[in-house]
């Protein structure tokens, strides 16, 4: 592990900057593509996609404690699209939840880092999830619940495009804006490429801010891009902005990213990456750590 990573997760619980967070992201890109490697088996383009944005969450705005995972006042994270579970398990094992080096029996008989989240075995896993257009009826239910108990925690749910390709999912949307619990944020990770194909091929989701907008939603009118820090503190400012709920915050990014043989393929879903691919696809993501950390 690099020196200046360990020494960064020494302290974890302390607000990350842009560039740090910047940095950790890379390393995190390092880590998940040599466990996926090592295991032949996962989820590469989603994960990669969406790893500034939990990051962030993790390193920068979440109210936890991994000491006491099931603290009642904790900020919650769904991870909606679940077969990006590599991420979150990374993320998750730095921030102290668990060993970080267990990420690397991922998939392994008997590891309790299974394919997709389980909240039962888990440390840190607030609601299991896997099978796509569930997570918002859960975070739904979270923010709900805060709402009838007083409590003040707010809950993040991300989603992908399979996610918003279900009907439940819309309902849930819905349902948000009726009972309006303060809170609830949709964060949406707009990688535009599914596992068949594009996102147009597949299901088009334009004017998807429209779409939510009509659907009772608070969205941002800023453009952010999910894979740079800086732009994703500035969408957390604009959760801060106002007191209108529920808020669903639309992400560009590029699935696969940092790799340049897997941005934007729909190929690199959830293919193995084999020795070929990996020796080419780790150097140019060391490259991108190695910049990041001359940063610092």
């Amino acid at each position: 592990m690099r020196e200046k990573l360990m020494e960064l997760l020494s302290d974890p619980s302390r607000k990350m900057n842009a560039k740090e967070l910047a940095y950790l992201a890379a390393c995190f890109r390092e880590i998940m593509f040599t466990v996926l490697h090592e295991r032949q088996t996962g989820h590469w383009g989603g994960s990669s996609s969406a790893i500034e944005l939990t990051t962030s969450l993790y390193f920068n705005r979440l109210n936890i404690d991994p000491k006491n995972p099931k603290w009642e006042d904790r900020d919650r994270f769904v991870l909606s699209k679940g077969h990006a579970s590599v991420n979150l398990y990374t993320v998750l094992g730095a921030r102290g939840y668990f060993p970080l080096e267990d990420v690397h029996h991922f998939r392994e008989l008997g590891s309790y880092l299974q394919g997709h989240p389980a909240m039962l075995k888990i440390p840190g896993v607030d609601m299991s999830t896997g099978a796509l257009g569930h997570g918002v009826s859960v975070a739904l239910g979270m923010a709900e619940a805060a709402r009838q108990s007083g409590k003040k925690y707010k809950t993040y749910v991300m989603t992908g495009e399979g996610c918003l390709d279900e009907g439940s999912t819309w309902e849930a949307l819905l349902a948000a804006a009726k009972y309006k619990p303060e809170g609830l944020i949709l964060m949406i990770d707009y990688n535009k490429v599914q596992l068949d194909g594009t996102e147009g091929q597949i299901l088009d989701l334009e004017p998807l801010r429209d779409k939510l907008v009509s659907f009772g939603w608070h969205v941002n009118e800023e453009k952010y891009d999910g894979n740079n820090t800086e732009d994703i503190l500035k969408s957390f400012e604009w959760m801060d902005s106002d007191d209108v709920w529920p808020k669903a915050c639309i992400y560009d990014t590029i699935k696969g990213a940092r790799v340049d043989f897997s941005e934007g393929k729909n190929t690199w879903h959830g293919a193995a990456i084999d020795d070929e691919h990996y020796e080419i696809g780790i150097k140019q993501l060391n490259a991108d750590a190695d910049k990041k950390e001359a940063l610092l």
